[in-house]
């Protein structure tokens, strides 16, 4: 029976070196950023811009009828690693799923969409690691797909679910790609079972790391630079890239969908309505990653507090194992003071046996002297 995996089918590993040929027109540009000097651009020390991480901003910006263009633009900027057809036209969905039955879990989704191609796609942004990010895109995989078939319909109308996960902390193990794409495939010869699931994991961190090693071209790369969009502004520790913001102005003059977010961008958040929710998920974001260091500073002094139990039970066992050593050996000296008065005991009896026995033999002694003595007296 074959075994079958979740099996990843891609990852984008970054690239020792850029490779780009001298005569080729986006190296130049590439290059420009290495010695630019800092200027401003539409005044952005002026803009409070919001970070798209928070998931009111990204849904603003990517979860809205009137951006559905930059939408595509984003969606087949990342499908297109999977191998998967152009999307054309999306639709928007209700983002809540399950509640089925009175005791079933709720849960609101950060962006759910269909396509043309009637892939259903649930985006999911997620700032802090509450450690449970697999099990979490499994579920709610699971309820979506589920969720799909009425009753009376047929498994085949069942179509493809795509889990998209971006993640602003470190989630896999493979050290540098940062953007790893899963499908279920037989173990063992890897050949696919299906196509109707995917997951897509994006690790914001690793995409930062590979940009400050200059191993990601922008302009090259159409996902690269949407992404590094995401992460310009972070809010979690007050941090502008404006190097980033920089580069992304210069390849938006040649990209419109870019050009369009970018300024949409700009505008968001100056109403008081806007700016009211963003800070207000902002804060909901902010007070869980408090809670979140506060559980693992609590668990780190949990976990020293055990390990710190563990050397005094230890210690505790050492100690009463060196105690019932010194309680066996004093049971042994004991026992030989015991065997060594018994010995003395025995020697001063047979010492005594041994006095009797000599006075006995000195008063048979004397009595044959005497006896001697009165033999002679009497010949005499």
């Amino acid at each position: 029976m074959p075994r079958i995996s979740l099996h990843k089918v891609y990852s984008s590993q970054a690239t020792p070196s850029l490779r780009l040929q001298e005569d080729h027109k986006s190296y130049n540009k590439y290059q420009r950023r290495k010695g630019k000097t800092k200027k401003v651009l539409h005044q952005i020390q002026d803009i409070q811009l919001m970070d798209l991480k928070v998931d009111y901003a990204f849904k603003q910006l990517f979860g809205s009828e009137k951006n559905k263009e930059i939408t595509v633009v984003f969606l087949n900027a990342i499908l297109a690693k999977s191998g998967r057809s152009p999307v054309k036209q999306l639709f928007f969905q209700n983002i809540e799923i399950g509640g089925e039955y009175e005791e079933d879990k709720k849960s609101r989704l950060d962006l759910l969409i269909e396509t043309d191609n009637k892939e259903i796609i649930n985006i999911e942004i997620q700032i802090n690691n509450e450690y449970n990010m697999v099990n979490r895109a499994l579920y709610y995989w699971s309820r979506i797909f589920s969720e799909q078939l009425k009753e009376g319909q047929n498994y085949k109308t069942l179509y493809p679910v795509i889990s998209i996960n971006i993640m602003h902390f470190d989630l896999l193990k493979e050290p540098d790609a940062y953007h790893n794409i899963f499908r279920l495939y037989e173990m063992n010869q890897k050949y696919p079972l299906t196509d109707r699931i995917e997951f897509h994991f994006v690790e914001i961190p690793k995409l930062i790391s590979a940009w400050k090693k200059n191993q990601l071209n922008p302009w090259e790369d159409v996902l690269t630079r949407w992404l590094l969009l995401l992460e310009t502004v972070d809010r979690q520790t007050n941090h502008f890239y404006n190097d980033i913001y920089q580069e992304l102005e210069e390849i938006a003059v040649e990209d419109k969908s870019l050009n369009v977010a970018m300024r949409f961008w700009e505008d968001l958040g100056r109403t008081k309505e806007e700016r009211l929710a963003y800070e207000a998920c902002l804060k909901q974001i902010l007070d869980e990653r408090s809670k979140l260091l506060d559980r693992e500073q609590l668990e780190q002094e949990m976990e020293e507090i055990r390990a710190q139990k563990k050397v005094m039970e230890m210690q505790k066992e050492e100690i009463e194992a060196g105690n019932q050593e010194i309680e066996t050996r004093n049971q042994e000296m004991e026992m030989r003071n015991q065997e060594i008065e018994t010995q003395n005991q025995e020697m001063q009896d047979k010492m005594e046996k041994e006095e009797i026995r000599r006075k006995r033999l000195n008063l048979h002694w004397e009595n044959l002297q005497n006896r001697w003595r009165s033999a002679c007296w009497s010949k005499e």
